[in-house]
């Protein structure tokens, strides 16, 4: 009899019968704390979902507003005077340009990628700590 009555009193319980009552308590806290995480977690899953496709929407507007603008852009230069073929060129070179600078300060951002060097020197201290033994300087694990 894993579990207390009502009208059972605890203190007449066992030790054996204590222990596994508080191993079923202790089992159906964490069952029940695990269902709660699920639902927390899928409901936040949901919510992600939902923003990420306002988000996408949100892009493809954009992206047609850039068309849009770069149409209106190319137009406002044959009213200037250039020939529609040069305005067309013109706004196409501009985006040209704006794009090798992109790629360029992408590339500079992550030629300053160090490749986690502080993770990688905590490891091997660590490892060579494990190496070692407690009391002296002969290493404990041999390679």
């Amino acid at each position: 009899m894993s579990e207390a009555l009502p009208g059972e009193r605890i203190e007449d319980k066992s030790l054996g019968e204590l222990v596994a009552l508080a191993s079923s308590n202790v089992s159906s806290l964490i069952r029940a704390e695990l269902d709660l995480a699920k639902l927390e977690l899928k409901d936040d899953a949901k919510k992600a979902a939902y923003g990420s496709v306002m988000f996408a929407v949100a892009g493809l507007i954009g992206g047609l507003i850039v068309i849009l603008l770069s149409i209106a852009a190319a137009y406002g230069l044959v009213a200037l005077g250039v020939w529609h073929w040069a305005a067309f060129l013109i706004v196409a070179g501009v985006y040209l340009l704006l794009a090798g600078a992109l790629i360029g300060f992408g590339y500079l951002r992550i030629r300053k990628i160090d490749g986690a060097k502080r993770t990688r020197k905590t490891l091997k201290d660590d490892l060579t700590m494990l190496r070692r033994r407690g009391d002296g300087d002969k290493p404990a694990l041999t390679d």
